[in-house]
C-alpha cells in the first residue's frame, strides 16, 4: 500500500545530554535522522517530509545525501506545530495513509509499517504498543500509591493515519494545549485508533544510556555485500582518454557510446551488483540516442542513489585498470578523489591500481584497455 511519512526532528533533545541534539549525533557512523528516513523509504514510503528548525535546513541536506524520495520543511515551536507543517507538505490524498515518526527512533522497519498499514482497514489511526511489564509507582520521593498496570501499555511511533482524518483532527485540537502523540489527537476528534504489536527495538533514544544500546543494535542491524564489475573498451580515433572521470591526453581514444570510461563503468556494475540491481546496459542501453558520448559520472551517481533507495552505504571500492598505456600512475590520485567524491566516501576509502599483461592478449597488443571494480556496501538485512 502506497504511504507518505512525515519525519519529526525539530527538537532539542536535551534529555540526552551535552551536545549536539540528538537526531544529528551519529550511530553506526550515520546520522540518526538518516536511519528514520532510511527506514521508511525502504519500507516503501512514496515521499518522507523531514520536519527540522530552520538553522538546520543545510544540515539535513548533509546528513541525507544520496537519499531520494524526501524534502524538508521548517517545523515550529511545539512537535504538534511541526507535525501539523509536515503534514501541511504532504501531496498524498485524503484517503491514503501517512505515517507519523519521530526521528530519535532510528530502527523502524518494513514489518512496523506492514502492521501498521493492515490495520487502517479497520481503525482509523494505529499505533504500535508494548504491555507495560513494570510495577508502577506514583509519588515524588515517596511512594504515594502503587498503579495498577492491567491494560497498559507504552505508545510507539510510527504512528499510522488517514492523511485526510489526522489533518482534520489537528484542526480541532485545542490551541491552548500540547497533545502527548498524534493518536490522542485522533481519539480526541472521535476516531478510533487501534494498537498493533510494538517492538522493543523501536526504542526512542532519550538519555546518554540509551546511545550505547542502540550502538550495539546498530551493529546487528547491517550486512555487507559485495559487488563485481568489469567492463572493457577499445582504442580507436581520437587524442583523448577518460579514465575513472579523468580527462587523460592521448594518441588514441576509447570507442564507447558514452564517453567509454571503463573505470566508472566497472564502478556502476559492482555497486548494482552489490544490491541485486542488473546491469549498467539494463539501466543506460547503448541503444538509446540520450547517453550517446553521455559522461559516465551520471552513471555511477544513479547505481549510488540505488543503493541510497536500499538503506545502504558504501564502505570501500577497489579498482584496477589493466592497460600498457596510458601510464595511470601519474593520474591516480586525481582517479581516487573524483571516484570518492561521485561514491560519497572518503578518499582513503578509494584503491586505484594499474597493471599489465606483459605484452599479453588486447590489452598487451594495445588494442584497448580493461577495469576490473570491487565494491563493499553496507545494507539493512
Amino acid at each position: 500500500m502506497s504511504f507518505s511519512a512525515v519525519v519529526v526532528a525539530a527538537g532539542a533533545g536535551l534529555r540526552a545530554g551535552p551536545g549536539e541534539p540528538k537526531v544529528w549525533r551519529t550511530l553506526g557512523g550515520r546520522p540518526i535522522i538518516r536511519w528514520s528516513v532510511e527506514g521508511l523509504l525502504s519500507a516503501g514510503a512514496r515521499e518522507v517530509v523531514v520536519v527540522v528548525a530552520r538553522e538546520r535546513l543545510a544540515q539535513v541536506d548533509e546528513a541525507l545525501a544520496g537519499l531520494e524520495g524526501w524534502r524538508a520543511v521548517t517545523g515550529g515551536r511545539t512537535r504538534a506545530d511541526s507535525v501539523q507543517a509536515g503534514l501541511a507538505a504532504i501531496t498524498a490524498v485524503r484517503t491514503q495513509p501517512v505515517l507519523v515518526h519521530d526521528a530519535a527512533r532510528p530502527f523502524v522497519g518494513r514489518a512496523h509499517v506492514d502492521r501498521l498499514l493492515a490495520a487502517l482497514d479497520i481503525a482509523d489511526g494505529a499505533v504500535p504498543a508494548l504491555p507495560v511489564p513494570d510495577t508502577l509507582k506514583r509519588g515524588e520521593g515517596l511512594i504515594d500509591e502503587t498503579v495498577s498496570r492491567e491494560g497498559l501499555h507504552r505508545a510507539q511511533t510510527p504512528q499510522a493515519f488517514r492523511f485526510g482524518r489526522l489533518k482534520a483532527a489537528y484542526r480541532r485540537w485545542p490551541a491552548n494545549e500540547e497533545p502527548t502523540d498524534d493518536s490522542s489527537v485522533m481519539e480526541r476528534a472521535g476516531g478510533h485508533v487501534a494498537m498493533v504489536p510494538g517492538d522493543p527495538v523501536l526504542m526512542k533514544l532519550t538519555y546518554p544510556e540509551d546511545f550505547l544500546l542502540a550502538e550495539q543494535l546498530a551493529g546487528a542491524r547491517r550486512i555487507v555485500r559485495m559487488g563485481l564489475g568489469i567492463d572493457a573498451h577499445r582504442f580507436g580515433p581520437g587524442d583523448v582518454v577518460w579514465l575513472c572521470g579523468i580527462r587523460i591526453e592521448h594518441e588514441l581514444g576509447l570507442v564507447g557510446h558514452s564517453d567509454a570510461d571503463a573505470g566508472l563503468h566497472a564502478l556502476t556494475d559492482a555497486v548494482l551488483g552489490a544490491i541485486g540491481e542488473g546491469d549498467i546496459g539494463e539501466h543506460f542501453p547503448p541503444s538509446d540516442p540520450r547517453w550517446k558520448g553521455a559522461s559516465s559520472d551520471q552513471f555511477l551517481r544513479h547505481a549510488v542513489s540505488l543503493l541510497a533507495r536500499h538503506g545502504g552505504r558504501i564502505l570501500n571500492a577497489d579498482l584496477t585498470l589493466v592497460c600498457e598505456r596510458p601510464k595511470v600512475r601519474p593520474h591516480r590520485q586525481a582517479m581516487r578523489e573524483r571516484i570518492a567524491d561521485l561514491l560519497g566516501v572518503a578518499v582513503e576509502r578509494v584503491s586505484v591500481k594499474a597493471t599489465t599483461t606483459e605484452g599479453m592478449g588486447f590489452t598487451g597488443r594495445e588494442e584497448g584497455l580493461m577495469a576490473q571494480a570491487l565494491v563493499s556496501v553496507e545494507t539493512p538485512p
